[in-house]
């Protein structure tokens, strides 16, 4: 017999009290009248006869009373043979998952993670199977499911070891939210898996609280995927400043703004409160000049302006007196004038404000501020090299064939055109069939009895995107004077997409596919001759939308990246066109690379072309990273993700099993019970014997009469 809590049987020690009692009681069982004792001489008490056990039946019940309540509450129970082997635990199907961000670069924190790791391989038994995944702004994936069952069992845990110090951890930021989605979505039940399949994530990271969680707010958690977090800590658990640049363009070479502002944060915990911030020197490693001291209390933020040095061009700010040094430098150039190009061609003055290009001025003015320009060409100026790279072209009457042309294969090679007649001339209607690539398409005037609306708007379309929102939608207040209706046959053969209708049901906004790229058609113009839309506050909204639906790139350049990030190049790559990055390495690429994307190391990029010379661009780590305290694991069970227990065993131990085992055998047979039972009877007997034995030692009524 086994016991599932045996401790209770040290309450059998318990039958000693009876024992006891029955050996300590000697009162008198008969009285017999005697005389008076008074001339009797006193003797010592002798023992004639040793101490025995009385009633040796009913100390026999009540020992068994006892001894039956001890096993009843230590739950007995038999083990069988099919019992005593302890059930197999069952197969697990584990995604390992580790921080790889810029915060985890400070001290012990990677040591840390690759020991929490090579834990976990050497947990699993050989009928689990494990993946390995890193993740920052991206999760990559290191170990597949099938490459961990082609590696030998005893090879598992070393093979994870190899791969993460093959890794190490990056400068990006932490894409907390999108890792677990991805991580989720390749453990979801497949129809091969078995019933009893355990899906686990296991998270090693420093879960810090700037991690991005957005992507969950939306997404529904699959179903038997858990989440374990390993979280790791640094040793000295100082906190962290950070250093980040403000959102706004630093003074260029012309420019009479001399300062660059920063902002300086300490987290919570930080314990260093005095620290330093100013302009650093070329490598790095101090200041330049004299820097700005600061007293910064935990939790707190500060802004401050850096005054540029005129006899310098410092390239970096330093902070120091922190602890964690990761994210103490931030790399800068001077803004270059790369504004997005918008090109105007026709002969409008551009100060008339009857005339299209007089408003297309007022929203694009080509200011370094703006980062946009319109560029206008005349009817008889011919397109130049730069003219191809433009983001949008606008066009509002007919155009010279070779124009017309230029414009065509500009739209073919993937750009962005608009047209917008202002009348509904045969002119006008060959530049767009030329435009279009097809024969002349006729249009008509069409003048409204007092004014059209827009009727039908397809907020789907790109070009409408800002006006989805109900809030911006209502286009009820924008009149139109007069529009060109375009022949509904010729609609019907081209590919068109009608953007907005006018409520007659004419098209007022179109779209045409042209090779790569597009031609966006107005039939009404903005200028007040044609509608109100270039006084309405729907205009500027709808010229953003244009650049956006072609897929260009507006506003400047920024003055920083952050590590990660797309760089636009424009002009694209040339040949021989190529890319330093900070460790002094060499990226040639591609002629008519449009995007840079290899931007992974914080620092100063150059670009070398062999028309433009060299132009720099620099490249900062996510602010975010330099909030390094914890983030609460209730955030996470609040966005729907599943949380086992902090430091769950990944497996139970053979102790573990034994005793599961264990206790499902004695829940079947609850013994107990008739343990309880048993004793009931005992105790029902025990008294019954000692009130039938009471009664056989009573002594009988006395009857006789004392005589005097």
């Amino acid at each position: 017999m086994n016991f599932l809590a045996p401790l209770f049987l040290a309450g059998a020690a318990a039958i000693a009290a009876p024992v006891i009692f029955h050996l300590i009681r000697r009162s008198t069982r008969q009285r017999t009248l005697f005389s008076s004792l008074l001339f009797l001489q006193a003797s010592p008490p002798r023992m004639r006869r040793r101490s025995r056990f009385e009633d040796l039946l009913l100390l026999l019940l009540r020992c068994i009373v006892l001894l039956l309540l001890a096993i009843g509450f230590a739950r007995p129970f038999l083990r069988n043979p099919i019992a005593a082997a302890a059930p197999s635990a069952p197969a697990q199907r584990i995604l390992l998952l580790v921080d790889v961000s810029a915060s985890m670069r400070r001290a012990g924190l990677w040591d840390a993670a690759m020991a929490r790791a090579e834990k976990t391989a050497l947990e699993l038994s050989t009928d689990d199977r494990l993946a390995l995944a890193t993740f920052d702004r991206e999760s990559q994936s290191l170990i597949s499911f099938d490459a961990w069952t082609a590696t030998p069992s005893a090879q598992r845990p070393a093979l994870v070891a190899s791969r993460l110090r093959e890794t190490g951890p990056g400068w990006s930021s932490t894409h907390l939210g999108r890792a677990l989605v991805n991580a989720a979505e390749s453990l979801v039940e497949r129809a091969d898996d078995p019933p009893s399949l355990v899906r686990r994530i296991v998270l090693i990271s420093d879960l810090q609280e700037g991690s991005q969680l957005d992507t969950l707010q939306s997404y529904d958690w699959p179903k038997g995927v858990s989440l374990h977090v390993e979280r790791v800590e640094t040793a000295s658990r100082q906190g962290n400043a950070g250093l980040a640049l403000l959102d706004e363009p630093p003074p260029s070479a012309s420019a009479t703004n001399t300062t660059v502002r920063v902002r300086i944060t300490t987290t919570r915990d930080a314990t260093a409160n005095r620290l330093e911030v100013g302009w650093g020197t070329g490598d790095g490693s101090g200041f330049a000049s004299p820097a700005s001291e600061l007293h910064l209390p935990p939790g707190a933020n500060h802004s401050l302006s850096l005054v540029v040095p005129r006899d310098s061009a410092p390239d970096r700010i330093l902070l120091r007196g922190d602890t964690e040094t990761f994210d103490n430098t931030v790399f800068l150039v001077p803004s270059a004038n790369l504004a997005t190009r918008i090109l105007f061609l026709g002969d409008d003055p551009g100060d008339d404000p009857k005339q299209p290009l007089y408003f297309l001025r007022r929203v694009f003015p080509g200011t370094n501020a703006s980062g946009f320009m319109v560029t206008p060409r005349k009817a008889a100026d011919a397109f130049s090299d730069d003219d191809s790279h433009a983001a949008l072209a606008i066009a509002t009457g007919g155009l010279p064939d070779k124009q017309a042309g230029s414009l065509h294969e500009f739209v073919d090679s993937g750009g962005t055109a608009l047209f917008a007649p202002r009348t509904a001339d045969t002119a006008a209607s060959a530049t767009l069939g030329k435009l279009l690539g097809r024969a002349p398409m006729a249009m008509e005037e069409i003048p409204a009895r007092s004014y059209a609306m827009l009727g039908e708007l397809d907020f789907g379309h790109p070009l409408l995107s800002a006006f989805a929102n109900p809030r911006y939608s209502d286009f009820t207040k924008l009149h139109f004077w007069r529009y060109r209706r375009f022949d509904t046959n010729a609609l019907a053969a081209a590919n068109v997409r009608v953007v907005a209708r006018f409520d007659s049901g004419d098209p007022a906004w179109l779209e045409f596919p042209v090779g790569r790229g597009r031609v966006f058609v107005f039939t009404s113009g903005w200028h007040p001759d044609d509608s109100q839309l270039a006084l309405s506050t729907k205009f500027v909204p709808l010229l953003f939308g244009l650049l956006e639906a072609g897929g260009q790139v507006t506003g400047q350049r920024p003055h920083a990246y952050t590590i990660g990030d797309s760089v636009p190049l424009i002009p694209p790559a040339a040949s021989g066109t190529s890319i330093h990055p900070p460790d002094g390495s060499t990226v040639t690429l591609s002629t008519g690379a449009t995007n840079f994307t290899r931007t992974t190391l914080p620092g100063i990029y150059s670009i070398i072309t062999a028309s433009s010379g060299t132009s720099r661009f620099a490249v900062n780590i996510a602010p975010s990273e330099s909030r390094t305290v914890p983030l609460p694991l209730e955030e996470l069970e609040r966005l729907g993700v599943p949380l086992r227990q902090q430091n769950p065993e990944l497996k139970p131990s053979a102790e573990r099993l034994d005793e599961l085992a264990a206790t499902e055998v004695e829940s079947r047979q609850k013994l107990w019970r008739w343990c309880i039972a048993a004793s009931l009877v005992a105790l029902f007997l025990e008294s019954a014997l000692a009130g039938w034995t009471t009664r056989r030692v009573a002594p009988a009524p006395d009857t006789t009469t004392a005589t005097a």
